[in-house]
């Protein structure tokens, strides 16, 4: 009888894993901060090149992408991001991370896979690998894009400004764009979800100008600290009272920083702050909100010059197709069975969507567990997930090696062919 080709290719998965968890541990070893991924690049382009593979490398600066092509077929976009985060590792993995870097600012920072993008970088080198040793299985083109600066959120905006579309159309444009994520949920599982999955964001910078002065002639000065307090605690009512109850969104101010000395009152005080919302009515809604608020506590307080906003670090809305989100979680249910879950909302934030926006294609985008199974289960018994279970861009994030890479493999396979099988 013959075999299935996800049955065929997935086969390969012992001889994939043989490279795939030394692969794994040494990108892990070896973070690099976004826009400065060039060590990872060098070996995923290295990989792909054995694998047979089209690369085209130095896209949107550090990006690489792969070209698996297989006969007439569909084209299916697979991306996995590759950049680390400015964290000090405390994990206390015999591979644990001890880089230091020069952040965007230019000061040294420890660097840190606190996110998981080495897992998401291994699972689709092996993904491809698989597809590569399994041709007769399945016909088409696979594209894998191996993506930088996923953390400040121009990496997908910068390899498509960089081209991207145009080099990708020569092997045919995608009919489809898939993407995953390792969560802190059980490892071995996949969990997948229709609709609205990861939120937008938007971090914002205002700077409230005030009136220097002595601390003890507060009359001299119009005092921006008072100013920042007063706009501070003003932004807590947006949330509760200008969205509609039910409608998630969140308003976080992060930072608040002001003066010098405890004897002088500052010329300006800087608030920073992050918005996460899932419609693009409330997002506009709550930033137009923000600014009212701040305007109004400026001409209040008699502030001397207007505030300034900058919005940085923006991340769009995470919409996931109905009909791709439904053809990938039934093909989810045959192969992982019970361990085929639904994603709750995430109010994360990710830029792969401006990759299949670029393109004009539906996506669905995906977790993976990768949190030790009876770790999970005796903090969920306690009531103490959140307190117990290391989150991403945790210091302690640290996925199980398996069956994390093997879930992860597995699920890209699975997905993609369900166009070019």
């Amino acid at each position: 009888m013959t075999r299935d080709p996800l049955t065929t290719v997935l086969a390969g998965l012992a001889s994939v894993r043989s490279w795939q968890e030394d692969c794994y541990r040494d990108l892990h070893a070896h973070p690099e901060l976004s826009h400065q991924e060039s060590r990872t690049a060098g070996v995923v382009a290295d990989r792909l090149r054995q694998d047979g593979c089209a690369v085209h490398e130095g896209v949107g600066g550090t990006g690489v992408v792969g070209v698996l092509a297989n006969g007439d077929g569909p084209t299916v976009l697979l991306r996995a991001d590759m950049d680390a985060l400015p964290v000090r590792e405390a994990t206390g993995l015999p591979y644990a991370s001890s880089a230091v870097a020069l952040d965007a600012d230019g000061a040294e920072v420890p660097v840190m896979h606190a996110c998981g993008h080495d897992v998401h970088v291994a699972c689709l080198l092996g993904a491809v690998s698989l597809l590569a040793t399994a041709r007769d299985a399945w016909h088409g083109t696979v594209v894998a894009v191996f993506q930088p600066a996923e953390e400040v959120a121009d990496g997908a905006r910068g390899m498509v400004d960089d081209g991207l579309v145009d080099l990708v159309d020569g092997a045919g444009r995608p009919e489809v764009a898939l993407c995953q994520h390792v969560l802190p949920l059980p490892a071995g599982q996949v969990a997948t979800r229709v609709g609205p999955t990861l939120s937008a964001a938007d971090s914002m910078r205002i700077v409230v100008h005030g009136r220097g002065a002595h601390g003890s002639m507060p009359q001299a000065s119009v005092d921006p600290v008072v100013l920042a307090a007063m706009i501070v605690v003003r932004l807590q009512t947006v949330i509760s009272r200008e969205t509609q109850p039910g409608e998630p969104a969140v308003l976080t101010v992060g930072s608040v920083q002001a003066g010098t000395k405890s004897n002088v009152i500052p010329d300006h005080a800087v608030i920073a702050l992050n918005v996460r919302t899932y419609h693009e009515q409330t997002r506009t809604a709550i930033l137009d909100a923000i600014r009212r608020i701040v305007v109004a506590e400026c001409d209040a307080s008699g502030s001397p010059r207007p505030p300034e906003f900058e919005l940085f670090d923006r991340f769009p809305l995470t919409d996931n197709d109905p009909g791709v989100t439904g053809r990938v979680a039934a093909a989810f249910r045959r192969r992982f069975g019970a361990d085929a879950v639904e994603l709750p909302l995430q109010t994360a934030s990710e830029d792969f969507t401006d990759l299949p926006g670029a393109f004009g294609i539906p996506y669905t985008y995906w977790g993976i567990g990768g949190i030790d199974r009876d770790l999970y289960e005796q903090a969920r018994a306690a009531g103490r997930v959140a307190q117990d279970v290391p989150v991403n861009h945790s210091a302690a994030f640290a996925p199980v090696l398996q069956p994390t890479l093997d879930t992860g493999t597995t699920a890209l396979v699975t997905a993609a062919l369900e166009w070019l099988a």
